[in-house]
Protein backbone atom coordinates (compact mmCIF):
# COMPACT_ATOMS: atom_id res chain seq x y z
CA UNK A 1 0.00 0.00 0.00
CA UNK A 2 1.56 3.23 -1.17
CA UNK A 3 0.63 6.29 0.82
CA UNK A 4 1.65 9.89 0.50
CA UNK A 5 3.49 11.50 3.35
CA UNK A 6 2.43 14.67 5.13
CA UNK A 7 4.73 17.67 4.66
CA UNK A 8 6.00 17.16 8.23
CA UNK A 9 6.79 13.49 7.64
CA UNK A 10 8.47 14.31 4.32
CA UNK A 11 10.64 16.94 6.01
CA UNK A 12 11.62 14.52 8.78
CA UNK A 13 12.53 11.78 6.30
CA UNK A 14 14.55 14.24 4.21
CA UNK A 15 16.39 15.40 7.34
CA UNK A 16 17.47 11.84 8.05
CA UNK A 17 18.59 11.30 4.45
CA UNK A 18 20.56 14.57 4.35
CA UNK A 19 22.40 13.45 7.48
CA UNK A 20 23.26 10.11 5.87
CA UNK A 21 20.72 7.88 7.60
CA UNK A 22 18.61 5.54 5.47
CA UNK A 23 15.53 3.54 6.32
CA UNK A 24 17.64 0.40 5.83
CA UNK A 25 20.23 1.66 8.35
CA UNK A 26 17.51 1.93 10.98
CA UNK A 27 15.92 -1.39 9.94
CA UNK A 28 19.30 -3.08 10.45
CA UNK A 29 19.25 -1.86 14.06
CA UNK A 30 15.76 -3.30 14.46
CA UNK A 31 17.07 -6.59 13.09
CA UNK A 32 19.98 -6.43 15.57
CA UNK A 33 17.54 -5.96 18.44
CA UNK A 34 14.87 -8.48 17.42
CA UNK A 35 16.63 -11.28 15.49
CA UNK A 36 17.47 -13.23 18.68
CA UNK A 37 13.75 -13.42 19.49
CA UNK A 38 12.46 -13.90 15.93
CA UNK A 39 14.96 -15.98 13.92
CA UNK A 40 12.85 -15.79 10.74
CA UNK A 41 12.67 -11.99 10.84
CA UNK A 42 13.30 -10.30 7.50
CA UNK A 43 14.79 -6.88 6.82
CA UNK A 44 11.58 -6.02 4.96
CA UNK A 45 9.52 -6.64 8.09
CA UNK A 46 11.93 -4.43 10.05
CA UNK A 47 11.60 -1.68 7.43
CA UNK A 48 7.79 -1.89 7.63
CA UNK A 49 7.98 -1.25 11.37
CA UNK A 50 10.38 1.66 10.91
CA UNK A 51 7.93 3.10 8.36
CA UNK A 52 5.11 2.93 10.93
CA UNK A 53 7.24 4.69 13.55
CA UNK A 54 8.13 7.45 11.10
CA UNK A 55 4.41 8.14 10.60
CA UNK A 56 4.07 9.33 14.21
CA UNK A 57 4.02 13.09 14.68
CA UNK A 58 6.06 12.90 17.93
CA UNK A 59 8.79 11.12 16.02
CA UNK A 60 8.75 13.62 13.17
CA UNK A 61 8.97 16.52 15.64
CA UNK A 62 11.89 14.92 17.46
CA UNK A 63 13.78 14.29 14.21
CA UNK A 64 13.36 17.85 12.99
CA UNK A 65 14.29 19.38 16.35
CA UNK A 66 17.34 17.20 16.95
CA UNK A 67 18.74 17.44 13.44
CA UNK A 68 18.33 21.23 13.49
CA UNK A 69 20.24 21.49 16.76
CA UNK A 70 23.02 19.28 15.40
CA UNK A 71 23.26 21.40 12.24
CA UNK A 72 23.31 24.67 14.17
CA UNK A 73 26.05 23.22 16.35
CA UNK A 74 28.14 22.32 13.28
CA UNK A 75 27.66 25.87 12.01
CA UNK A 76 28.71 27.22 15.44
CA UNK A 77 25.48 29.19 15.72
CA UNK A 78 24.58 28.36 19.32
CA UNK A 79 25.42 30.43 22.36
CA UNK A 80 28.06 29.39 24.83
CA UNK A 81 28.04 27.16 26.88
CA UNK A 82 25.31 25.28 24.94
CA UNK A 83 27.49 25.26 21.80
CA UNK A 84 30.33 23.50 23.60
CA UNK A 85 28.09 21.02 25.44
CA UNK A 86 26.37 19.83 22.26
CA UNK A 87 29.62 19.88 20.28
CA UNK A 88 31.30 17.65 22.85
CA UNK A 89 28.18 15.50 23.39
CA UNK A 90 28.77 16.15 27.07
CA UNK A 91 27.81 13.20 29.24
CA UNK A 92 25.88 15.25 31.75
CA UNK A 93 23.96 17.23 29.12
CA UNK A 94 21.27 14.55 28.64
CA UNK A 95 18.75 16.57 26.65
CA UNK A 96 19.55 14.48 23.58
CA UNK A 97 18.38 11.38 25.47
CA UNK A 98 15.27 13.19 26.72
CA UNK A 99 14.32 13.96 23.12
CA UNK A 100 14.86 10.28 22.27
CA UNK A 101 12.53 9.26 25.12
CA UNK A 102 9.68 11.07 23.33
CA UNK A 103 10.16 8.52 20.57
CA UNK A 104 10.64 5.38 22.65
CA UNK A 105 7.51 6.21 24.67
CA UNK A 106 5.31 5.82 21.59
CA UNK A 107 5.24 2.01 21.89
CA UNK A 108 5.45 1.42 25.61
CA UNK A 109 8.03 0.62 28.23
CA UNK A 110 9.84 -2.06 26.22
CA UNK A 111 11.15 0.81 24.12
CA UNK A 112 13.26 2.01 27.06
CA UNK A 113 15.12 -1.28 27.38
CA UNK A 114 15.56 -1.58 23.60
CA UNK A 115 16.87 1.99 23.46
CA UNK A 116 19.23 1.57 26.42
CA UNK A 117 20.70 -1.56 24.91
CA UNK A 118 21.22 -0.22 21.39
CA UNK A 119 22.55 3.08 22.78
CA UNK A 120 25.14 1.22 24.84
CA UNK A 121 26.16 -1.24 22.09
CA UNK A 122 26.28 1.33 19.25
CA UNK A 123 25.92 -1.16 16.38
CA UNK A 124 25.68 -0.31 12.68
CA UNK A 125 24.86 3.28 11.81
CA UNK A 126 25.16 4.33 15.46
CA UNK A 127 28.89 3.61 15.42
CA UNK A 128 29.35 5.97 12.45
CA UNK A 129 27.14 8.67 13.97
CA UNK A 130 29.21 8.55 17.16
CA UNK A 131 32.52 8.94 15.34
CA UNK A 132 33.73 12.37 16.48
CA UNK A 133 36.62 12.35 13.99
CA UNK A 134 34.30 13.20 11.06
CA UNK A 135 33.83 16.80 12.15
CA UNK A 136 30.07 16.32 12.01
CA UNK A 137 27.82 16.75 15.02
CA UNK A 138 25.31 13.97 15.65
CA UNK A 139 24.70 14.54 19.35
CA UNK A 140 20.95 14.37 18.85
CA UNK A 141 20.78 12.26 15.70
CA UNK A 142 22.47 9.17 17.14
CA UNK A 143 19.95 9.07 19.99
CA UNK A 144 17.04 9.75 17.64
CA UNK A 145 18.06 6.95 15.27
CA UNK A 146 18.54 4.56 18.19
CA UNK A 147 15.15 5.58 19.55
CA UNK A 148 13.41 5.04 16.20
CA UNK A 149 14.95 1.56 16.02
CA UNK A 150 13.93 0.86 19.62
CA UNK A 151 10.37 2.01 18.95
CA UNK A 152 10.18 -0.07 15.77
CA UNK A 153 11.50 -3.06 17.72
CA UNK A 154 8.87 -2.49 20.38
CA UNK A 155 6.16 -2.22 17.75
CA UNK A 156 7.40 -5.44 16.19
CA UNK A 157 7.43 -7.18 19.57
CA UNK A 158 3.87 -6.00 20.27
CA UNK A 159 2.77 -7.25 16.85
CA UNK A 160 4.28 -10.67 17.48
CA UNK A 161 2.72 -10.88 20.94
CA UNK A 162 -0.66 -10.09 19.38
CA UNK A 163 -0.29 -12.65 16.59
CA UNK A 164 -2.42 -15.21 18.47
CA UNK A 165 -5.21 -12.66 18.82
CA UNK A 166 -6.56 -9.96 16.55
CA UNK A 167 -3.71 -7.72 15.43
CA UNK A 168 -3.82 -4.13 16.51
CA UNK A 169 -2.86 -1.30 14.21
CA UNK A 170 -0.08 -0.15 16.52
Amino acid sequence: MDRSHSPLETAARESLQKRGVSLTDIAELVMYLQKPYHPDLSINHCEENVEKVLQKREVQNAILTGVQLDCLTEEKKLSSPLQEMIEADAGLYGIDEILAFAIVNVYGSIGFTNYGYVDKQKPGILKRLNDKSTGECHTFLDDIVGAIAAAASSRLAHTYSNSDTAKEDV
